[in-house]
Protein backbone atom coordinates (compact mmCIF):
# COMPACT_ATOMS: atom_id res chain seq x y z
CA UNK A 1 0.00 0.00 0.00
CA UNK A 2 1.22 3.50 -0.69
CA UNK A 3 2.92 5.23 2.23
CA UNK A 4 0.40 8.07 2.15
CA UNK A 5 -2.51 5.72 2.61
CA UNK A 6 -0.75 3.89 5.44
CA UNK A 7 0.09 7.11 7.23
CA UNK A 8 -3.48 8.34 6.89
CA UNK A 9 -4.87 5.05 8.11
CA UNK A 10 -2.66 5.23 11.16
CA UNK A 11 -3.76 8.80 11.96
CA UNK A 12 -7.30 7.91 13.00
CA UNK A 13 -8.61 10.27 15.67
CA UNK A 14 -10.30 8.80 18.73
CA UNK A 15 -13.46 10.71 19.76
CA UNK A 16 -14.02 10.73 23.52
CA UNK A 17 -17.76 11.10 24.18
CA UNK A 18 -19.75 8.17 25.62
CA UNK A 19 -23.52 8.01 25.23
CA UNK A 20 -25.95 5.65 26.93
CA UNK A 21 -28.79 4.76 24.64
CA UNK A 22 -31.02 2.12 23.14
CA UNK A 23 -33.93 0.08 24.37
CA UNK A 24 -35.90 -2.88 23.14
CA UNK A 25 -39.12 -2.15 21.26
CA UNK A 26 -42.36 -3.44 22.69
CA UNK A 27 -43.15 -5.35 19.52
CA UNK A 28 -41.43 -8.73 19.68
CA UNK A 29 -41.25 -11.48 17.12
CA UNK A 30 -42.57 -15.00 17.14
CA UNK A 31 -39.90 -17.68 16.92
CA UNK A 32 -40.53 -18.85 13.38
CA UNK A 33 -38.07 -18.43 10.51
CA UNK A 34 -39.01 -17.26 7.03
CA UNK A 35 -37.04 -17.26 3.83
CA UNK A 36 -36.43 -13.69 2.58
CA UNK A 37 -34.28 -12.21 -0.17
CA UNK A 38 -30.92 -10.76 0.80
CA UNK A 39 -31.75 -7.30 -0.46
CA UNK A 40 -34.67 -4.93 -0.44
CA UNK A 41 -37.68 -5.37 -2.73
CA UNK A 42 -36.15 -3.14 -5.41
CA UNK A 43 -33.31 -5.67 -5.74
CA UNK A 44 -35.37 -8.82 -5.43
CA UNK A 45 -35.36 -9.66 -9.12
CA UNK A 46 -31.57 -9.49 -9.24
CA UNK A 47 -30.74 -11.51 -6.12
CA UNK A 48 -31.97 -15.04 -5.45
CA UNK A 49 -30.03 -15.78 -2.27
CA UNK A 50 -31.99 -16.66 0.85
CA UNK A 51 -31.90 -14.94 4.20
CA UNK A 52 -33.25 -16.21 7.48
CA UNK A 53 -35.05 -13.85 9.81
CA UNK A 54 -37.49 -14.12 12.63
CA UNK A 55 -41.04 -13.24 11.62
CA UNK A 56 -42.16 -9.88 12.90
CA UNK A 57 -45.15 -7.59 13.19
CA UNK A 58 -47.56 -6.98 10.36
CA UNK A 59 -45.64 -4.00 9.00
CA UNK A 60 -42.73 -6.22 7.92
CA UNK A 61 -40.00 -4.23 9.66
CA UNK A 62 -36.66 -5.69 10.80
CA UNK A 63 -35.07 -4.14 13.85
CA UNK A 64 -31.50 -5.41 13.48
CA UNK A 65 -29.71 -5.39 10.14
CA UNK A 66 -26.40 -6.48 8.67
CA UNK A 67 -25.13 -4.94 5.45
CA UNK A 68 -22.59 -7.30 3.89
CA UNK A 69 -19.78 -6.40 1.59
CA UNK A 70 -19.84 -8.17 -1.77
CA UNK A 71 -19.36 -11.49 -0.01
CA UNK A 72 -22.07 -13.67 1.51
CA UNK A 73 -23.02 -14.49 5.08
CA UNK A 74 -21.31 -17.86 4.75
CA UNK A 75 -17.99 -16.43 3.53
CA UNK A 76 -16.08 -17.84 6.53
CA UNK A 77 -14.83 -14.32 7.14
CA UNK A 78 -16.17 -10.95 8.31
CA UNK A 79 -19.71 -11.27 6.94
CA UNK A 80 -20.25 -14.68 8.50
CA UNK A 81 -18.71 -13.77 11.85
CA UNK A 82 -20.78 -10.59 12.12
CA UNK A 83 -23.97 -12.36 11.03
CA UNK A 84 -23.53 -15.13 13.60
CA UNK A 85 -23.19 -12.59 16.42
CA UNK A 86 -26.22 -10.59 15.28
CA UNK A 87 -28.36 -13.68 14.72
CA UNK A 88 -27.43 -15.17 18.09
CA UNK A 89 -28.49 -12.09 20.03
CA UNK A 90 -31.65 -11.58 17.97
CA UNK A 91 -32.85 -15.14 18.38
CA UNK A 92 -32.06 -15.23 22.09
CA UNK A 93 -34.12 -12.08 22.60
CA UNK A 94 -36.91 -12.51 20.03
CA UNK A 95 -35.83 -9.52 17.92
CA UNK A 96 -36.42 -9.28 14.19
CA UNK A 97 -33.34 -9.28 11.97
CA UNK A 98 -32.29 -9.34 8.34
CA UNK A 99 -29.25 -8.90 6.12
CA UNK A 100 -28.86 -6.81 2.98
CA UNK A 101 -26.32 -7.30 0.22
CA UNK A 102 -25.11 -4.43 -1.99
CA UNK A 103 -25.00 -4.73 -5.76
CA UNK A 104 -21.54 -3.16 -6.13
CA UNK A 105 -18.44 -2.72 -4.02
CA UNK A 106 -18.59 1.07 -4.01
CA UNK A 107 -19.24 3.70 -1.36
CA UNK A 108 -22.45 4.75 -3.14
CA UNK A 109 -23.74 1.18 -3.28
CA UNK A 110 -22.90 0.49 0.36
CA UNK A 111 -24.55 3.75 1.41
CA UNK A 112 -27.64 2.97 -0.67
CA UNK A 113 -27.91 -0.47 0.92
CA UNK A 114 -27.60 1.02 4.40
CA UNK A 115 -30.52 3.26 3.42
CA UNK A 116 -32.57 0.21 2.42
CA UNK A 117 -31.91 -1.34 5.82
CA UNK A 118 -33.03 1.85 7.58
CA UNK A 119 -36.16 2.01 5.42
CA UNK A 120 -36.74 -1.61 6.36
CA UNK A 121 -36.99 -0.65 10.02
CA UNK A 122 -33.40 -1.13 11.20
CA UNK A 123 -32.63 0.62 14.46
CA UNK A 124 -29.09 -0.75 14.51
CA UNK A 125 -27.01 -1.63 11.43
CA UNK A 126 -23.85 -3.75 11.53
CA UNK A 127 -21.25 -3.00 8.84
CA UNK A 128 -18.39 -5.54 8.64
CA UNK A 129 -15.02 -4.38 7.42
CA UNK A 130 -12.90 -1.32 6.67
CA UNK A 131 -14.61 -0.83 3.31
CA UNK A 132 -17.52 0.63 5.29
CA UNK A 133 -15.46 3.41 6.88
CA UNK A 134 -16.56 6.07 4.39
CA UNK A 135 -20.15 4.80 4.00
CA UNK A 136 -20.68 4.91 7.78
CA UNK A 137 -19.04 8.34 7.93
CA UNK A 138 -21.75 9.55 5.54
CA UNK A 139 -24.59 7.43 6.92
CA UNK A 140 -24.25 8.75 10.47
CA UNK A 141 -25.26 12.17 9.15
CA UNK A 142 -27.97 10.96 6.78
CA UNK A 143 -29.62 8.69 9.35
CA UNK A 144 -29.12 10.44 12.71
CA UNK A 145 -31.61 8.19 14.54
CA UNK A 146 -29.89 4.95 13.51
CA UNK A 147 -27.15 3.19 15.47
CA UNK A 148 -24.14 1.63 13.73
CA UNK A 149 -21.54 -0.98 14.61
CA UNK A 150 -18.52 -0.71 12.29
CA UNK A 151 -16.09 -3.63 12.39
CA UNK A 152 -12.37 -3.22 11.75
CA UNK A 153 -12.45 0.47 10.98
CA UNK A 154 -13.28 4.05 11.96
CA UNK A 155 -15.52 6.47 10.03
CA UNK A 156 -13.63 8.91 7.83
CA UNK A 157 -14.09 11.03 4.73
CA UNK A 158 -13.15 9.69 1.33
CA UNK A 159 -9.83 11.52 1.26
CA UNK A 160 -9.01 10.63 4.89
CA UNK A 161 -8.90 14.31 5.79
CA UNK A 162 -11.50 13.95 8.56
CA UNK A 163 -12.30 11.20 11.04
CA UNK A 164 -15.61 11.55 12.81
CA UNK A 165 -17.41 9.11 15.08
CA UNK A 166 -20.92 10.14 16.03
CA UNK A 167 -22.60 9.37 19.33
CA UNK A 168 -24.55 6.51 17.76
CA UNK A 169 -21.60 4.84 16.06
CA UNK A 170 -19.47 2.09 17.65
CA UNK A 171 -16.28 1.50 15.65
CA UNK A 172 -14.53 -1.73 16.65
CA UNK A 173 -10.83 -2.45 16.21
CA UNK A 174 -8.97 -5.60 17.21
CA UNK A 175 -5.59 -6.36 18.76
CA UNK A 176 -4.28 -8.19 15.70
CA UNK A 177 -0.80 -8.14 17.19
CA UNK A 178 -2.02 -10.34 20.05
CA UNK A 179 -3.67 -12.84 17.71
CA UNK A 180 -0.48 -12.96 15.63
CA UNK A 181 1.62 -13.40 18.77
CA UNK A 182 -0.43 -16.40 19.83
CA UNK A 183 -0.03 -17.98 16.38
CA UNK A 184 3.73 -17.43 16.16
CA UNK A 185 4.34 -18.67 19.70
CA UNK A 186 2.21 -21.78 19.16
CA UNK A 187 3.91 -22.64 15.85
CA UNK A 188 7.40 -22.61 17.38
CA UNK A 189 6.28 -24.40 20.53
CA UNK A 190 4.80 -27.05 18.26
CA UNK A 191 8.26 -27.69 16.82
CA UNK A 192 8.42 -25.51 13.72
CA UNK A 193 11.48 -23.31 13.20
CA UNK A 194 11.15 -22.28 9.54
CA UNK A 195 8.19 -19.92 9.36
CA UNK A 196 6.64 -17.71 6.72
CA UNK A 197 4.41 -14.64 6.79
CA UNK A 198 2.59 -13.69 3.60
CA UNK A 199 0.50 -10.55 4.04
CA UNK A 200 -1.73 -8.86 1.51
CA UNK A 201 -1.64 -5.08 1.36
CA UNK A 202 0.56 -3.49 4.00
CA UNK A 203 -2.33 -1.88 5.85
CA UNK A 204 -2.11 -1.48 9.65
CA UNK A 205 -4.16 -4.58 10.52
CA UNK A 206 -2.02 -6.83 8.32
CA UNK A 207 1.21 -5.32 9.62
CA UNK A 208 0.09 -5.80 13.22
CA UNK A 209 -0.69 -9.46 12.59
CA UNK A 210 2.80 -9.95 11.18
CA UNK A 211 4.64 -8.09 13.92
CA UNK A 212 2.82 -10.04 16.61
CA UNK A 213 3.53 -13.30 14.79
CA UNK A 214 7.26 -12.60 14.70
CA UNK A 215 7.45 -11.58 18.34
CA UNK A 216 5.46 -14.62 19.47
CA UNK A 217 7.80 -16.87 17.50
CA UNK A 218 10.77 -15.02 19.00
CA UNK A 219 9.50 -15.52 22.57
CA UNK A 220 8.99 -19.25 22.04
CA UNK A 221 12.40 -19.57 20.36
CA UNK A 222 14.08 -18.00 23.39
CA UNK A 223 12.24 -20.32 25.78
CA UNK A 224 13.23 -23.39 23.77
CA UNK A 225 16.74 -22.22 22.94
CA UNK A 226 16.28 -22.66 19.20
CA UNK A 227 16.85 -20.46 16.17
CA UNK A 228 13.92 -19.48 13.96
CA UNK A 229 13.98 -18.32 10.36
CA UNK A 230 11.11 -16.22 8.99
CA UNK A 231 10.27 -15.54 5.34
CA UNK A 232 8.30 -12.28 5.21
CA UNK A 233 6.44 -10.61 2.34
CA UNK A 234 3.48 -8.38 1.45
CA UNK A 235 1.88 -9.34 -1.87
CA UNK A 236 0.34 -5.88 -2.37
CA UNK A 237 -3.25 -7.10 -2.71
CA UNK A 238 -5.92 -9.35 -1.27
CA UNK A 239 -6.61 -11.51 -4.31
CA UNK A 240 -5.56 -15.09 -4.95
CA UNK A 241 -2.93 -14.92 -7.69
CA UNK A 242 -0.58 -17.32 -9.50
CA UNK A 243 2.30 -15.15 -8.28
CA UNK A 244 1.34 -15.61 -4.62
CA UNK A 245 0.96 -19.35 -5.11
CA UNK A 246 4.34 -19.56 -6.83
CA UNK A 247 6.00 -17.60 -4.03
CA UNK A 248 4.44 -19.81 -1.35
CA UNK A 249 5.43 -22.95 -3.25
CA UNK A 250 8.99 -21.64 -3.49
CA UNK A 251 9.14 -20.99 0.24
CA UNK A 252 7.83 -24.46 1.00
CA UNK A 253 10.31 -26.06 -1.39
CA UNK A 254 13.13 -24.14 0.32
CA UNK A 255 12.17 -25.61 3.69
CA UNK A 256 9.49 -23.32 5.15
CA UNK A 257 7.24 -25.47 7.32
CA UNK A 258 4.28 -23.16 7.92
CA UNK A 259 3.06 -19.89 6.39
CA UNK A 260 0.80 -17.44 8.20
CA UNK A 261 -1.42 -16.26 5.37
CA UNK A 262 -2.78 -12.82 6.20
CA UNK A 263 -4.21 -11.41 3.01
CA UNK A 264 -7.81 -12.33 2.31
CA UNK A 265 -8.00 -14.58 -0.74
CA UNK A 266 -4.18 -14.75 -0.78
CA UNK A 267 -4.80 -17.56 1.69
CA UNK A 268 -6.30 -19.65 -1.09
CA UNK A 269 -3.03 -19.41 -2.99
CA UNK A 270 -1.03 -20.42 0.07
CA UNK A 271 -3.34 -23.34 0.87
CA UNK A 272 -3.10 -24.61 -2.70
CA UNK A 273 0.69 -24.49 -2.49
CA UNK A 274 0.68 -26.28 0.86
CA UNK A 275 -1.63 -29.00 -0.41
CA UNK A 276 0.80 -29.75 -3.22
CA UNK A 277 3.74 -30.30 -0.84
CA UNK A 278 3.87 -33.04 1.80
CA UNK A 279 3.60 -31.97 5.44
CA UNK A 280 3.42 -28.23 4.76
CA UNK A 281 1.15 -26.16 6.96
CA UNK A 282 -0.88 -22.93 6.91
CA UNK A 283 -2.07 -20.56 9.63
CA UNK A 284 -5.39 -18.92 8.77
CA UNK A 285 -6.58 -15.45 9.69
CA UNK A 286 -9.60 -13.52 11.04
CA UNK A 287 -11.87 -16.57 11.49
CA UNK A 288 -11.41 -20.31 12.03
CA UNK A 289 -10.31 -21.48 8.57
CA UNK A 290 -9.78 -25.12 9.49
CA UNK A 291 -12.62 -26.20 7.19
CA UNK A 292 -10.88 -24.59 4.21
CA UNK A 293 -7.99 -27.04 4.03
CA UNK A 294 -6.47 -29.91 5.98
CA UNK A 295 -3.23 -27.94 5.87
CA UNK A 296 -4.60 -25.25 8.24
CA UNK A 297 -3.20 -26.01 11.68
CA UNK A 298 -4.76 -23.01 13.43
CA UNK A 299 -6.06 -19.48 12.76
CA UNK A 300 -5.25 -16.08 14.27
CA UNK A 301 -8.82 -15.02 14.95
CA UNK A 302 -10.72 -11.85 15.59
CA UNK A 303 -13.74 -12.87 17.65
CA UNK A 304 -16.16 -11.11 15.33
CA UNK A 305 -19.34 -12.71 16.58
CA UNK A 306 -18.43 -11.93 20.19
CA UNK A 307 -17.84 -8.25 19.49
CA UNK A 308 -21.05 -7.86 17.46
CA UNK A 309 -23.06 -9.67 20.13
CA UNK A 310 -21.58 -7.49 22.87
CA UNK A 311 -22.22 -4.30 20.89
CA UNK A 312 -25.86 -5.17 20.26
CA UNK A 313 -26.33 -6.16 23.88
CA UNK A 314 -24.91 -2.81 24.97
CA UNK A 315 -27.45 -1.06 22.71
CA UNK A 316 -30.39 -2.83 24.33
CA UNK A 317 -28.92 -2.46 27.81
CA UNK A 318 -28.66 1.30 27.33
CA UNK A 319 -24.85 1.30 27.56
CA UNK A 320 -23.95 1.60 23.88
CA UNK A 321 -20.37 2.98 23.71
CA UNK A 322 -21.00 5.39 20.85
CA UNK A 323 -18.67 8.22 19.96
CA UNK A 324 -15.44 6.37 20.59
CA UNK A 325 -13.55 3.38 19.23
CA UNK A 326 -13.82 0.09 21.11
CA UNK A 327 -10.79 -2.20 20.97
CA UNK A 328 -11.25 -5.93 21.42
CA UNK A 329 -8.25 -7.71 22.91
CA UNK A 330 -7.43 -10.82 24.89
CA UNK A 331 -8.70 -8.95 27.95
CA UNK A 332 -12.28 -8.99 26.61
CA UNK A 333 -12.01 -12.22 24.60
CA UNK A 334 -11.65 -10.29 21.37
CA UNK A 335 -8.89 -12.34 19.74
CA UNK A 336 -7.57 -15.88 19.99
CA UNK A 337 -6.81 -19.26 18.44
CA UNK A 338 -9.51 -21.93 17.88
CA UNK A 339 -7.85 -24.58 20.01
CA UNK A 340 -10.74 -27.03 19.59
CA UNK A 341 -10.03 -27.32 15.85
CA UNK A 342 -6.27 -26.66 15.85
CA UNK A 343 -3.98 -29.48 14.71
CA UNK A 344 -1.06 -29.00 17.06
CA UNK A 345 1.10 -31.98 17.96
CA UNK A 346 3.00 -30.53 20.93
CA UNK A 347 1.47 -27.19 21.87
CA UNK A 348 -1.15 -27.85 24.56
CA UNK A 349 -4.35 -26.24 25.79
CA UNK A 350 -2.64 -25.59 29.12
CA UNK A 351 0.20 -23.70 27.44
CA UNK A 352 -2.30 -21.72 25.41
CA UNK A 353 -4.37 -20.80 28.47
CA UNK A 354 -1.29 -19.65 30.37
CA UNK A 355 -0.11 -17.50 27.47
CA UNK A 356 -3.57 -16.06 26.88
CA UNK A 357 -3.85 -15.07 30.55
CA UNK A 358 -0.56 -13.18 30.31
CA UNK A 359 -1.80 -11.28 27.26
CA UNK A 360 -5.12 -10.52 28.96
CA UNK A 361 -3.30 -9.19 32.03
CA UNK A 362 -0.94 -7.04 29.94
CA UNK A 363 2.07 -9.03 31.13
CA UNK A 364 3.46 -9.28 27.60
CA UNK A 365 4.61 -6.20 25.71
CA UNK A 366 4.29 -6.42 21.93
CA UNK A 367 6.27 -3.89 19.94
CA UNK A 368 4.20 -2.00 17.36
CA UNK A 369 5.33 -0.77 13.96
CA UNK A 370 6.54 2.79 13.65
CA UNK A 371 3.77 4.11 11.41
CA UNK A 372 6.29 5.36 8.88
CA UNK A 373 7.94 2.04 8.23
CA UNK A 374 6.38 -1.38 7.70
CA UNK A 375 9.58 -3.39 7.42
CA UNK A 376 9.96 -5.64 10.47
CA UNK A 377 13.64 -6.19 9.76
CA UNK A 378 14.07 -2.53 10.70
CA UNK A 379 11.28 -1.94 13.21
CA UNK A 380 12.09 -4.99 15.33
CA UNK A 381 15.86 -4.54 15.57
CA UNK A 382 15.46 -3.31 19.14
CA UNK A 383 14.46 -6.79 20.27
CA UNK A 384 17.36 -8.03 22.35
CA UNK A 385 18.88 -11.48 21.89
CA UNK A 386 16.43 -12.22 19.11
CA UNK A 387 16.38 -15.75 17.74
CA UNK A 388 14.56 -14.73 14.55
CA UNK A 389 16.36 -14.28 11.24
CA UNK A 390 14.44 -12.48 8.47
CA UNK A 391 14.64 -13.69 4.90
CA UNK A 392 12.87 -11.65 2.22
Amino acid sequence: MKKRMLALACAAAMVLSLVACGGKTEETAAETKAEETTVAESQAEESKEDVKTTSDSADGKYELALVTDLGTIDDKAFNQGAWEGLKKYAEENNITYKYYQPQEGTTDSYLETIGLAVEGGAKLVVCPGFLFEEPVYLAQEQYPDTYFILLDGEPHSGDYSEYKTGDKVMPILYAEEQAGYLAGYAAVKDGMTKLGFMGGMAVPAVIKFGYGYIQGADAAAKELGVDVEVMYNYTGGFAATPEAQTMAAGWYKAGTEVIFSCGGAVGNSVMTAAEADTNKKVIGVDVDQSVESETVITSAMKMLSNSVYDGIKAYYDGTFPGGKTSVFTAANNGVGLPMETSKFEKFTQEEYDALYAKLANNEIEIKSFSGENNDPTVDLTELTNTKVTFVK
